[in-house]
């Protein structure tokens, strides 16, 4: 997809995403704690029933799962040196689940480093990661990418950097906030709307953390600066956590589809969901979307 493409996708109405992956994962069985790209090349039709159950749903854009398939996020497993591998593999997951009737965005993700003086990585280390892992979704044929709950604006610029450095793709990019909008490295939803909008981001918003009830004002403050359209994707609700120490997550269908259309009336343009909600979320959705 050309960013010309991109442009006319969403011209004329809201665009639906898929929801969460992890937590429906973890519901299906993959344990905890362990590498969740390796799991999934393990039992690729769980992967493949999920995003094929989004897409009917009516998700036209589906999260290929390569989440942490960098060197750093594989390196605890040693698997640093099958970047290329495991994205090409986890893509072609998502093209089969997809059947040619949903958009495949290759996701990125934080590496979990600091940036900065006092940071464990500098931002050219982090430039040459991304690098890696976009070249590799670029090469497997991904329409777009995606930067997803990124937690500081610095390591996203990277992350934007290093895909228009490698193609002309476009790219998205989500941040995780508290519900009034500040990040936890600092700076803000506003202000990481003008930084990343700047540098050619082709979107700009948020995703996971809390619930869609919390982000009207925060929405309103993005689209008041907005160049570019406003994702939101975020959690079913603020989740609680059992005595298995299992976070559930309370937001009902119909109370997320209704949150999230009040986001979308307030300026959100691409949305989807984030951990604790599924394909019934997301139809829940896309049903409300229909008689805007």
């Amino acid at each position: 997809m050309t960013r010309e493409e991109w442009k006319e996708l969403v011209r004329w109405k809201p665009v639906l995403l898929d929801g969460a992956t992890g937590s429906n994962l973890l519901a299906c069985g993959m344990p905890r704690g362990i590498c969740a790209e390796s799991w999934i090349l393990e039992h690729k039709d769980v992967m493949i029933q999920l995003q094929r159950e989004y897409q009917k749903a009516g998700s036209q854009i589906l999260y290929a799962p390569t989440f942490s398939a960098n060197r750093i996020g594989l390196q605890g497993y040693g698997l640093e040196k099958r970047v290329e591998e495991y994205n090409e593999r986890l893509v072609h997951i998502s093209r089969e689940a997809a059947q040619g009737k949903a958009l495949i965005a290759g996701d990125l993700t934080t590496t979990g480093k600091t940036v900065g003086e006092n940071g464990t990585i500098t931002y050219e280390e982090l430039f040459d990661v991304y690098k890696e892992q976009i070249t590799s979704l670029a090469n497997a044929g991904v329409d777009l990418l995606v930067a997803e709950t990124m937690i500081s604006i610095e390591e996203t610029m990277a992350a934007l950097d290093a895909a228009r450095a490698v193609c002309d793709l476009p790219m998205m990019c989500s941040m995780t906030v508290s519900a009034d909008g500040t990040g936890f490295f600092g700076g803000s939803a506003v202000e990481a709307m003008e930084s990343l909008q700047a540098m050619g981001a082709d979107a700009v918003g948020l995703n996971c953390s809390v619930g869609p009830d919390q982000l009207e004002a925060v929405v309103r403050g993005m689209k008041k600066v907005a160049e570019v359209p406003v994702l939101v994707k975020p959690n079913a609700g603020m989740p609680k956590i059992d005595e298995k120490g299992t976070a559930v997550y309370t937001m009902g269908e119909e109370a997320f589809a209704e949150a999230m259309i009040r986001l979308i009336k307030e300026g959100a343009w691409i949305v989807g969901g984030c951990c604790g909600t599924t394909p019934a979320y997301i139809r829940t959705l896309a049903e409300k979307m229909r008689m805007l």
